[in-house]
């Protein structure tokens, strides 16, 4: 009897991450709200929570929150800070950022999601002598997506967005396209471009290269996902001599109702 209970157990946890419904694959229950670093015109449905975790390069861990509050409208917070992971102090970021989104078209068969935003979370070191990110914050934001169907489901993107991070002298608009494509029930594979306009001067931390990124998400249990992302394909990144990122993503979505 014992054997049957463990057994019975042993399917109910299968199906659970077989059928689970995250925001990868075709079997996606909830709306990418970012693909990598560039934010979307996706959204938490009212009276849903999501948790964020993004580990990063040199120790770095930001962790956010998100609240669908009303319809097409959330609200957000996030902190955290570098060599959060790994020996010696931490040196966390100064103040915690804060995100809102509101969406003014829903998306039909013929016309984009459209959503406007602000997003003051930067991602990687923070540099006190330039108060920035290692990549700029989003700032103000307005973003537009729309959905495939091509051999499953296929999602593009692009945003267009001012950060306030300008003490470098580098404050122009600057604007990102990306992708999603799913690979079965519960895989997508993302990929984003930033063209990094706002972060190509000569006294930038840029090279002018923008910022190529790729990854893959994987639902792997009711509300879970999980990413592992390539960041900085192109090499932009001139304060650093490492080349490409590696990079962790989780997250979590459940309804408080």
């Amino acid at each position: 009897m014992e054997k049957i209970k463990y057994i019975v157990g042993f399917f109910v946890l299968l199906s659970t991450v077989i059928f689970a419904q995250g925001t990868a694959g075709e079997g996606a229950k909830f709306e990418y709200r970012s693909l990598i670093d560039m934010p979307t015109a996706g959204i938490l449905d009212k009276g849903f929570v999501g948790v964020t975790a993004d580990v990063l390069p040199y120790g770095v861990l930001i962790t956010k929150l998100e609240v669908g509050v009303f319809d097409n409208i959330s609200f957000g917070i996030s902190y955290g800070g570098a060599n959060i992971i790994g020996a010696g102090t931490p040196d966390w970021y100064k103040l915690p950022a804060v995100n809102f989104r509101f969406r003014l078209f829903n998306e039909s068969v013929t016309f984009p999601a459209i959503a406007l935003g602000f997003d003051s979370q930067g991602k990687g070191v923070y540099f006190d002598s330039s108060s920035r990110y290692a990549v700029k914050s989003p700032g103000f934001y307005g973003a537009v997506s729309k959905n495939f169907e091509f051999l499953g489901y296929m999602s593009i993107h692009s945003t267009l967005n001012y950060s306030l991070e300008s003490k470098d002298g580098d404050n122009f608009l600057n604007f990102s396209v990306g992708v999603e494509k799913t690979l079965g029930t519960s895989v997508s594979v993302v990929g984003e471009y930033d063209f990094a306009f706002n972060d190509n001067t000569t006294d930038s931390y840029g090279s002018g290269n923008g910022y190529l990124n790729i990854g893959v998400r994987w639902t792997i249990g009711q509300g879970f996902t999980l990413g592992f992302d390539l960041r900085d394909l192109l090499d932009n990144k001139k304060w650093s001599p490492s080349t490409a990122d590696r990079a962790l993503k989780i997250e979590y979505i459940k309804s408080i109702f």
